[in-house]
């Protein structure tokens, strides 16, 4: 893995860099981030694999700027969200573009408001400009223009992942973020969230990064792969070489993962 060892002079916005990041809790009781090195390639597709408690989502919130490390350095577009000021953080943040484990949409907006309240609340786009950028990012995740009125109480739980990654990529993030998006999804909807982070990571070219308990989701689609544990960086490399990976948590991983496709495949599951 390649590790940065000063603040890039010349970044590009889609830039994520983390840097000897260290992270405690309960005034030091708590350790959960060790000197973690991560540097997203840009334009690529990382996901962040591990257990519970092992400090993905620790590690994204550093990137968010929604927390601070103790120690290292966090640079996204070149900055580094560990001494930004609160007014320029804010600015920063329309980098990203997050979609949640729930999808967090607005259950009195209809689909089309809820992929337009971004640009609403923060640009000065024309009615006319909104609802073509709205129209063209709802057309790019294949949602049928006659669900454009429904609430989200009246699609499925596919669908609306569908508006959430619309209004995810509205104001045209250079990171996108997703937070364990296939998480207590039944085995369709998520097929059909893996074919939308595989659309947008064709057609769009963003650094994304994915923090995920999903192995087959990261083997089928990530570019690299980065597996936590402990609050330390134990793997990071491509999906083939995390197949072959020896670390004792990631061969546990692995093995319990066949062992339930085994007794699926023999239940007559799948």
């Amino acid at each position: 893995m390649s590790v940065p060892s000063a603040a890039p002079e010349k970044n590009p916005q889609g830039t994520v860099k983390l840097v000897n990041v260290w992270k405690s809790f309960r005034e030091g009781r708590d350790q959960i981030l060790k000197g973690v090195n991560i540097d997203f390639p840009v334009g690529q597709l990382t996901y962040i694999l591990g257990s519970s408690g092992a400090g993905k989502s620790v590690t994204l919130k550093h990137v968010l700027g929604l927390l601070r490390p103790d120690k290292g350095n966090v640079f996204v577009g070149g900055k580094d969200m560990a001494t930004i000021s609160g007014k320029e953080l804010k600015e920063h943040r329309k980098l990203f573009g997050m979609l949640f484990q729930n999808s967090a949409l607005f259950d009195d907006m209809s689909v089309f408001e809820n992929v337009a309240f971004p640009l609403r609340e923060h640009t000065k786009y024309t009615e006319a400009e909104i609802t073509d950028r709205v129209v063209k990012a709802l057309d790019l995740l294949g949602m049928n223009r006659l669900s454009h009125d429904k609430l989200p109480n009246e699609i499925s739980g596919g669908m609306k992942k569908r508006v959430a990654l619309a209004r995810a990529i509205i104001r045209e993030p250079s990171i996108l973020l997703y937070d364990e998006p296939t998480t207590g999804l039944d085995p369709v909807t998520r097929t059909t969230v893996d074919d939308l982070i595989d659309t947008l990571k064709r057609e769009l070219h963003l650094t994304s990064i994915v923090i995920s308990h999903d192995i087959p989701s990261a083997l089928l689609l990530a570019d690299q792969i980065a597996f936590l544990h402990a609050g330390e960086i134990v793997f990071w490399g491509k999906p083939h070489e995390f197949r072959k990976a020896t670390h004792p948590i990631i061969r546990s991983f692995l093995e319990a993962e066949g062992r339930t496709v085994t007794a699926l495949t023999q239940d007559g599951g799948v």
